[in-house]
């Protein structure tokens, strides 16, 4: 009998894996997540592109069974899956999997919530298939390399449809068979390019992912008919996205070897903009402490960075509070005159203050050989990840510090407490601003004990 070929074997292993094959603490750390990309959806829905993709959406107007999260509003399933999944992406606020590298779960809890339709599923049953769906693009993401994303994709919409299509998959019971040609579907529609960071359509890319793998579900289920080899075929997904190293057969060698969900794990955001930032804005904010420094006490400010650590981060002097999240200059500026990140960090003014120009001069930011370190893995990891940052601050009246950061805060090994995830949780709720503060921490409490609950429909009645 020949071997079965790589979307044969993940589809096999999306339909034969329950969370009984999962480590012990997989549903906590599920639970976690999930609870952190409710909470940059709704916060989503108070964003500045939340007006123009409601008009384009037609929200006002539409009448469907899905819900638009954090605004009051609805719509049919592939419109839900669409703006709740832009929502949730649209502060660059949601996780990171580091190894895709790539925002996976608000693509897989935007296409589950919009699958739904009514129906009632429990807990324990969401939580299985968001477990799969990180797996399998995460295993995508290993086998594909990090080559892909330096080719100039956007993994979140290239790869993280993956993720949702696998997890919807499991959620509504597809046999291998409609899974392969579930994936044969979704495949065509990857799509996301790099140049758009810094605009709406980055986030834009994570809504289009969750509508393609809902579509890609509904037209499977319907008998629809794709390529069955999708992923390593000639042609297919791995030949035509890949790189020369890439390899399908490395993402199957790897299912649940071990599972994503806990090694290398989800980096949870401390801070609402590119991860690629969040070393250096930590060290920064340490330092501050210690010193006690203000902007108008420093010298200079010197940022090393790791070789490719920089990559992403294209904006030197950003002109919008968008380009600021991409930006390591200002992230640094912003933490010297203000001594602390939140949502209203990266608005349009306050990325054009004048005192933040006036720390430009100031601030020295480059990668820097030696921030390499000893990672054997160096070259598998993501800007945010990899190496270590090194950040330094020289003040005028001669005093000095420098500090090393290895994680950023949120990133597993760092990981966010419950309670941390609480304030965070209640903050985006209130950010939306139709979310009152009971109704939102009784969903936030009902996400925490996820396994246990019998329909995750209460917690979306609780955050429309």
């Amino acid at each position: 009998m020949p071997m079965a070929g790589a979307t044969e074997s993940i589809a096999a292993f999306i339909s034969r894996t329950s969370l009984e094959d999962m480590p012990r603490d997989a549903p906590e750390r599920a639970g976690k997540a999930i609870a952190d990309t409710f909470a940059v959806i709704l916060a989503g829905a108070a964003a500045d592109l939340a007006e123009p993709l409601l008009r384009y959406a037609g929200a006002g107007h539409e009448r469907g069974p899905a819900p638009l999260l954090g605004t009051g509003l609805s719509a049919s399933p592939e419109t839900a899956a669409l703006v709740n999944g832009t929502f949730g992406h649209s502060l660059d606020y949601d996780d990171v999997l580091s190894i895709m590298p790539a925002h996976p779960s608000v693509v897989i809890v935007a296409a589950a919530l919009a699958s739904l339709n009514g129906q009632r599923v429990s807990g324990r049953a969401f939580i299985e298939a968001y477990i799969l769906g990180v797996e399998i693009g995460g295993k995508i993401g290993l086998g594909i390399t990090q080559g892909h994303y330096r080719r100039g994709f956007h993994a979140t919409g290239t790869l993280a449809l993956f993720s949702a299509t696998a997890a919807l998959a499991k959620l509504h019971q597809l046999d291998i068979a409609a899974t392969r040609q579930a994936f044969g579907i979704v495949a065509s529609m990857s799509s996301g390019l790099r140049r758009n960071f810094g605009t709406m359509t980055k986030p834009l890319h994570s809504g289009l992912a969750a509508r393609s793998a809902l579509t890609a579900l509904r037209l499977a289920q319907s008998g629809f008919t794709a390529a069955p080899d999708i992923l390593e075929a000639p042609s297919g997904f791995f030949s035509t996205y890949g790189v020369d190293e890439s390899s399908p057969e490395v993402a199957v060698r790897g299912l649940g070897r071990p599972f994503v969900i806990t090694d290398p794990g989800l980096a949870l955001k401390k801070f609402p903009c590119c991860y690629a930032t969040h070393r250096a804005m930590d060290g920064l904010l340490a330092l501050r402490a210690k010193l006690g420094f203000d902007a108008d006490s420093v010298d200079k400010i010197i940022c090393r960075m790791p070789p490719g650590g920089m990559r992403v981060l294209t904006y030197p002097r950003p002109a919008t509070g968008l380009e600021g999240k991409f930006s390591l200059p200002y992230t640094l500026a912003a933490g010297v005159l203000d001594g602390h990140y939140t949502l209203d960090s990266f608005s349009d003014a306050a990325v054009r203050r004048k005192e933040i120009a006036d720390l430009y001069t100031r601030i020295h930011a480059a990668e820097d050989s030696s921030c390499q370190g000893e990672d054997a893995h160096f070259e598998e990891r993501s800007s945010g990840s990899r190496g270590f940052v090194e950040v330094e601050v020289k003040l005028r009246n001669g005093r000095s510090d420098r500090i090393r950061v290895d994680k950023a805060p949120g990133s597993p090994g760092r990981d966010m407490s419950w309670d941390e995830l609480k304030a965070k949780f209640a903050d985006c709720a209130r950010k939306a601003g139709r979310i009152a503060d009971k109704p939102a921490l009784q969903a936030f409490e009902i996400i925490r004990d996820l396994d246990r609950a019998n329909d995750i429909g209460k917690v979306v009645d609780l955050l429309r």
